[in-house]
């Protein structure tokens, strides 16, 4: 007898043995996607392999086949039936059915519970509850948390068990915790290196962080399961971004083609067929879509996200409406909603939106740095005035507005001719003393690297405080982001990034001397190397670039696209490209109709003209190739030099001479570390400040931030009896910084000097507005500047309401005797 239950015994191991072993061969063979295979050997398997069937016949978008399966590994309590009972919640849950889907969810975790202590809980059990807790997330925050919980014990009670490890990636990302997100997939990859799935988690880590090494990473996941399909959607997500439409919708359908099922798959084959204007693929994905889920708010989250991506932000209002109408408890699309709604100007509908959203996922880091910061706002200042609405803190927002109301009507009336557009009025601008709040501001997430951000007629940006002196110019910036209103607007928001960026380079450019980028030793040198994106590749530039410097060049490039684009094809060509977008044309239809060229030719006139535009510094810069630094003539002629420079005179001789060459190698250096700098402090060492003015020139009509440089030249045309000039490089310095009170003091003085009073009492109340020390003299300076003008109404004002404050103040009463004595028109208030 005991022998025979000896030998029963051991049937039974060698039984679990091998179904063991064939539930690992089958989920081996389905990561690597062999699912043909994979489904052969779980089949194979009878029951025990059912739980692994079902996730294979999911994989392939078998639905009805795979709920089959979990049922019956449910109904006979098989080993790992938690799993199928887990799936089951999440069928439900993905079409729609959040009732059924809570109440298989409570199931699972009152079983889970119910099992006391860990020890006596299974991984699978642990997984199994987990993903529960995933389903049970929205509007329950502690769900997450014992989710992340229930992950980290299913690893620990088997190491092998890396689905729990790769799950607890996935919810600690989309709770946009990416280092913790990224530990996760690490650990798996340390186990596993090749896994697809954790190299898909890293890949869309990177792409969260805007890092250009996403779309490599996704592909080395694919390398390791070709027919992934959470992969092939990220690639299509990520080329719809790049508007490369034709691939987006070719890797949209190689998902659709493993998994038909694949509501991700046909949200985006839906987005990029409503962005291309295919209304028989959208009617087909929609159809798709709705088979689904009866009311498909994935589906139309995923379009007004899509929409979002193109700077689409109406279309993008109305799309995830229709979501919400669909599922007013999605977090999702309420965020979708409520930040584009912020983003036109509807801030209390969208702070009403995202107050739901945010008490469904108080997880969520974008709504709640976004309320925190509409708190905020509740301090600033608003100040209206004409066409344009200006929001700041509340100290700096008399001093902004007074220099940006008037440089911005200037931008938006010659905008409006040259595009033969106006946006909607007013146009809101927004000013941030903190540049994180201006991040969140712009994409609810601090880090964003950019000054500036334009929704169409709302538009935000930092403050000159928010960033180091001569780290920006606030007013190119602004023009900068104006422009984005008119070439938004005139194409029906259409025209691609890279377009609409090197336009409004463009008009900084045009608008003063200095504004708008330059070429830098950098650039030539990847100009040199070869390592510039070409034009139709240029998206990818700003939205994953290679290394930290592409954006900014790809910035530069696309504004010397545009100027190729008129120097060869007239004014009109620009805004005739615009309304071929508009129009609904895609990029290389518009080459072809306003240029005549193909994307091919584009691509080579571009880089020709390039070469001939930079050719002197072309000759003179070697490329750095990552080993060695950027060298060549221009390099050694000035390292050269600047050991000259404060050497003896026959020294500081040659070191001008070297100097001189250097500018002839590279004419148009902008940098204040360049040639003319040191030419310029040669020049005013000898007293040639003539020659010493013309250096500086050379700065700080190429370089928009160069404040030393213009304070140099200021202080230099002053000597020199060129108060014009003075007042010019005063003014520039305003734009780098209108804090520093005694450059508003000395303009005041220069413009009073040449009887330009209204710019004495601009200057004289910029001076009150930067809070200087002494404000009653300011005040009293304010009045003279008044009277000079002839506005003695307000002059007297001053001077009482000064005098009312401190009235021993003796200037003051002097000056106030003074206008009485000379019976000034004009009754007092």
């Amino acid at each position: 007898m005991k022998h025979v239950l000896l030998c029963c015994a051991l049937c039974v191991a060698f039984d679990t043995a091998c179904a063991q072993d064939t539930r690992v061969e089958a989920r081996r063979l389905a990561d690597i996607g062999q699912y043909d295979d994979a489904e052969r050997v779980a089949r194979a398997g009878g029951l025990a392999s059912t739980v692994v069937l079902g996730d294979i016949l999911t994989a392939r978008g078998k639905r009805l086949a795979a709920d089959s399966a979990y049922t019956r590994a449910s109904n006979a309590r098989t080993p790992d039936h938690a799993l199928a009972e887990a799936a089951l919640a999440e069928f439900a849950d993905a079409r729609g059915d959040h009732v059924e889907a809570s109440r298989r969810a409570r199931e699972i975790i009152s079983a889970y519970d119910g099992v006391t202590g860990n020890s006596s809980r299974s991984s699978d059990q642990h997984a199994a509850a987990g993903r529960a807790y995933v389903v049970l997330m929205s509007g329950d925050a502690p769900a997450a948390r014992r989710a992340l919980a229930a992950f980290d014990a299913a690893a620990a009670a088997d190491s092998t068990n890396l689905d729990a490890l790769r799950r607890a990636g996935d919810l600690f990302l989309e709770k946009y915790n990416a280092p913790d997100a990224r530990t996760s997939y690490e650990t798996v990859l340390r186990r596993a290196p090749h896994d697809a799935r954790a190299l898909l988690g890293i890949a869309r880590i990177e792409d969260f962080e805007g890092k250009g090494t996403a779309l490599a990473t996704v592909r080395r996941s694919l390398t390791s399961n070709p027919a992934l399909t959470d992969a092939l959607v990220l690639v299509a997500r990520m080329q719809l971004d790049a508007e490369m439409y034709d691939s987006a919708s070719v890797f949209a359908r190689r998902a659709l083609a493993i998994d038909s099922a694949s509501m991700p798959g046909w949200s985006l084959l839906g987005a990029t067929a409503w962005l291309t204007g295919d209304s028989i693929t959208f009617t087909q994905a929609r159809a798709a879509a709705m088979r689904l889920q009866a009311r498909p708010s994935d589906f139309y989250t995923e379009l007004a996200e899509a929409a979002v991506r193109q700077r689409r932000y109406a279309d993008a209002i109305g799309l995830a409406q229709q979501a919400v109408t669909f599922d007013s408890s999605s977090v999702r699309a309420l965020g979708v909603l409520g930040t584009n709604q912020l983003r036109v100007g509807s801030m209390r509908e969208g702070r009403q939106a995202l107050d739901r959203a945010f008490a469904l996922d108080p997880f969520n880091l974008w709504h709640k740095n976004t309320l925190d910061l509409l708190d905020k706002l509740r301090g600033f200042r608003t100040i209206d005035q004409g066409v344009f609405r200006v929001v700041a803190p509340a100290e700096e927002a008399e001093v902004l507005s007074m220099y940006i109301i008037p440089l911005l009507q200037q931008a938006f009336d010659s905008l409006a001719i040259r595009y033969a557009y106006t946006p909607p009025t007013p146009v809101r601008l927004e000013f941030y003393r903190q540049h994180a709040d201006f991040s969140v501001r712009s994409v609810g997430l601090t880090g964003l690297g950019a000054l500036g951000v334009s929704f169409g007629s709302l538009l935000a940006m930092d403050t000159p405080s928010a960033r180091d002196l001569g780290a920006f110019n606030w007013g190119s910036t602004a023009w900068h982001e104006l422009t984005h209103a008119f070439t938004l607007g005139a194409s029906a928001h259409r025209v691609p990034r890279w377009l609409s960026e090197g336009m409004s380079v463009l008009e900084e450019r045009r608008t003063k001397r200095g504004w708008g980028a330059e070429a830098t030793l950098p650039y030539i040198s990847a100009l040199g190397s070869h390592t510039l994106r070409p034009m139709s590749q240029l998206n990818d530039g700003f939205l994953r670039p290679r290394f930290p410097e592409e954006t900014m060049f790809s910035y530069y490039q696309a504004s010397l696209f545009c100027e190729m684009v008129e120097e060869l094809k007239g004014a009109k060509a620009l805004p005739a490209m615009l309304t071929a977008y508009r129009d609904g044309s895609e990029t290389a239809a518009v080459f072809q109709k306003v240029l005549g060229l193909t994307s091919t030719q584009v691509d080579e006139q571009f880089d020709a003209w390039m070469r001939v535009r930079f050719a002197a510094p072309l000759r003179a810069v070697t490329p750095g190739d990552g080993h060695s630094p950027i060298g060549g003539a221009f390099i050694t002629t000035m390292r050269a030099a600047i050991a000259l420079v404060t050497g003896s005179a026959a020294q500081r001789d040659s070191a001008r001479v070297m100097l001189e060459q250097a500018r002839a190698m590279f004419p148009t250096y902008p940098g204040a570390d360049g040639p003319n700098w040191y030419l310029a402090t040669l020049a005013k060492d000898r007293g040639d400040t003539a020659s010493a003015i013309a250096s500086l020139a050379q700065i700080t009509t190429r370089n928009e931030t160069a404040w030393e440089a213009n304070m140099l030249e200021a202080e230099l045309r002053e000597q020199h009896g060129d108060d014009v000039g003075a007042m010019a490089a005063l003014t520039r310095l305003i734009w780098i910084s209108p804090y520093d009170v005694a450059v508003h003091k000395r303009l005041a003085i220069l413009a009073a000097k040449h009887s330009n009073f209204a710019l004495a009492v601009r200057e004289r109340r910029a001076v009150i507005a930067v809070h200087p020390l002494d404000v009653m003299d300011a005040r009293y300076e304010l009045a003279k500047a008044l009277a000079a003008a002839g506005d003695t109404v307000r002059a007297r004002r001053e001077l009482l309401q000064l005098l009312e404050l401190v009235p021993s103040f003796e200037k003051a009463q002097e000056l106030l005797l003074e206008l009485r004595g000379k019976g000034s028109a004009g009754a007092l208030p």
